[in-house]
C-alpha cells in the first residue's frame, strides 16, 4: 500500500485528489489541532473535510492532553466519519513540540501510550499514529514506542526513519525502521527517502515492510505513485511525463483548488505546488518568480502555454541539429 504523507500546507484536498488519481491508496489529512476542533476554530474544522472520492482516509490529530484527545477524536468521527483516526506524534516543528505534541511525545512513551489509549477508547473507527525514530541520535526508542503505542490498541503505525533531532536532514536509517517492523504484530508503513521506483523497492527489501508512506517526494511528482506501482509490477521504468502531461496536471490541480476554496487563495495557495512540478527544469528560477507574479488562473494558464512553447521550440531546435 501507497500512503501520502500528512504535510502541513502542502497535501491539502486538492493536492489529495491529484495523488489519488496517481494511484496512492491512502490519503491523510493534513494535520488538525485538537484543541482547535474543541474550540471549533474554522481553519481546524476545514483541515480535517474531505470527500468520498478520497477514502480510505485517515484524519490526523494532535496534542499530549488525553482527555482533549479524546474529545477531539470524537468531533472527527462525528463530523466527518474518517476510516481511520490517526495520532501525529512525530512533528518536529518547534511551535508543536514547545508544547509537549508530536515528537515531544516519544521523550515519554508511557505518555504516548496513554494519549493513543484515550483516542482508542474514545472511538469506534481503528486508531493509527505516526512516530519518529526517537527524540534524538542518542535516544532511538521507537520500539519501545511502537510497544507501547501497540499495547494501548493502535491498529498500525508509520514511522519516519529520522529522529527529531534530524528534521528532514541526512539519510533515513531503514535498519532501525526494520527493527520496528520486526517487534510489532501491527502493520508498520516506513516513511522516508522513498523518492523512486527504484527506492520503494529497496526500502522494502531492507525493512520487510509492505506499506510506504511517501511525503516531500510527492510534491510536484504525484507520477511517483504509478511509478512505484509499475517497477514493482513489471521491473521497468516509466518514461518521465512530458511537458504536456506537466502543464495538464497542473492546470487540474489549479482548477480543483478553486473549486474547493476559491480562485483568489487557490492561485496564491497554488504557488508553492508549481514551483513543485517544476523543480530542476531548465531555467525554474525565473519561471518560479513568474508564479508568483500570478493572481488569476487566466495568469497561471499564460505562464503555462508560454512555458510550453518554449520547450516546442527548443525541441526543434534538437531536431534541426
Amino acid at each position: 500500500m501507497l500512503i501520502l504523507a500528512p504535510m502541513a500546507g502542502a497535501t491539502d484536498q486538492a493536492f489529495r485528489l491529484v495523488a489519488k488519481s496517481f494511484g496512492c491508496d491512502w490519503l491523510v489529512s493534513e494535520m488538525v489541532s485538537a484543541k482547535g476542533l474543541i474550540y471549533g476554530n474554522r481553519r481546524t474544522a476545514e483541515l480535517m473535510s474531505f470527500s468520498e472520492q478520497e477514502r480510505p482516509f485517515s484524519v490526523q490529530i494532535f496534542g499530549s492532553e488525553p482527555q482533549c484527545m479524546a474529545e477531539a477524536a470524537r468531533i472527527v468521527e462525528g463530523e466527518v466519519q474518517p476510516d481511520f483516526i490517526d495520532i501525529n506524534m512525530g512533528c518536529p516543528t518547534p511551535k508543536i513540540v514547545k508544547n509537549g505534541d508530536g515528537a515531544a511525545l516519544l521523550r515519554s512513551p508511557a505518555k504516548a501510550a496513554r494519549v493513543a489509549q484515550s483516542v482508542v477508547e474514545a472511538v469506534s473507527i481503528p486508531v493509527s499514529a505516526k512516530i519518529r525514530l526517537g527524540w534524538s541520535s542518542d535516544t532511538i526508542n521507537a520500539v519501545e514506542v511502537g510497544r507501547y503505542l501497540e499495547s494501548a490498541g493502535i491498529e498500525w503505525l508509520a514511522v519516519h526513519g529520522r529522529t527529531r533531532e534530524q528534521y528532514y536532514a541526512g539519510k533515513a536509517d531503514w535498519g532501525a525502521m526494520a527493527d520496528v517492523v520486526r517487534a510489532l504484530a501491527i502493520p508498520v508503513a516506513i516513511n522516508g527517502d522513498i523518492d523512486s521506483p527504484e527506492a520503494a523497492a529497496k526500502a522494502r527489501a531492507a525493512t520487510g515492510a509492505e506499506d510506504l508512506m511517501i511525503g516531500r517526494a510527492a510534491l510536484g511528482n504525484p507520477w511517483l505513485f504509478q511509478d512505484i506501482k509499475h517497477y514493482r509490477e513489471t521491473g521497468a521504468k516509466r518514461r518521465p511525463p512530458t511537458a504536456h502531461e506537466r502543464v495538464e496536471v497542473v492546470k487540474d490541480h489549479l482548477q480543483k483548488a478553486v473549486c474547493l476554496k476559491g480562485e483568489r487563495r487557490a492561485v496564491l495557495e497554488m504557488r508553492s505546488h508549481a514551483a513543485w512540478y517544476f523543480k530542476g527544469v531548465p531555467d525554474s528560477a525565473p519561471l518560479r518568480r513568474r508564479f508568483n507574479a500570478c493572481s488569476s488562473c487566466e495568469d497561471y494558464v499564460r505562464v503555462l502555454t508560454n512555458w510550453l512553447e518554449q520547450q516546442a521550440c527548443c525541441d526543434e531546435v534538437d531536431l534541426i541539429q
